[in-house]
């Protein structure tokens, strides 16, 4: 990789982890069958797994969760704090860390983005929204003392909206990819 490649994947990032930032000012819609709310901000987290080489999707994230963990108020709502991170939703957080490079190895390698838009749906269906639900199902089921059963059913409440995000996080990656604004191969 040149240096300008390496410079621009590093720029990519941080433009991801500031729209993370942004979608953070718009506040999470509680579900009220468990301790975790809707949010925007996975928004952010599927475009890092779909726009971006995986260690700067796993850098993107990263530093968005440091800054949290260090207080700065950047998750939806406000909030802040390594006890944030810790709490009923921390298992999704090891998600959104985990799942977006998964995702972007996963398209390089299997070359998705030129397979058509249906194939690369699927793929970032499992890593973005299925892989981050089952961590944090995992962890909600830990922390919360609940059943993991009822875990991940409860996670069947997220799955329309993340559907939805996730198909306009893969039209934007789409788009930017043909209009050759993001070089992430």
């Amino acid at each position: 990789m040149t240096t300008n490649s390496a410079l621009k994947q590093l720029l990519q990032a941080a433009l991801v982890c500031a729209l993370m930032i942004i979608l953070g000012l718009f506040p999470g819609i509680p579900l009220g069958i468990i301790p975790v709310a809707v949010v925007l901000q996975n928004i952010g987290v599927m475009l890092a797994g779909e726009l971006l080489r995986p260690r700067y999707a796993f850098a993107a994230v990263g530093v968005f969760l440091l800054l949290v963990a260090l207080g700065l108020p950047f998750l939806s709502g406000g909030r802040g704090g390594l006890a944030n991170l810790l709490g009923p939703s921390g298992g999704y957080f090891i998600g959104w860390l985990v799942a977006p490079p998964i995702n972007a190895w996963l398209l390089a390698k299997t070359q998705a983005t030129k397979r058509g838009v249906g194939y690369e749906l699927v793929l970032a269906f499992a890593c973005l929204v299925l892989g981050i639900d089952l961590a944090g199902a995992l962890w909600l089921a830990w922390q919360s003392h609940m059943a993991l059963g009822l875990a991940l059913l409860s996670n069947l409440a997220f799955l329309p909206g993340d559907a939805l995000k996730l198909g306009l996080a893969v039209t934007i990656a789409r788009r930017l990819r043909r209009v050759g604004r993001v070089t992430n191969r």
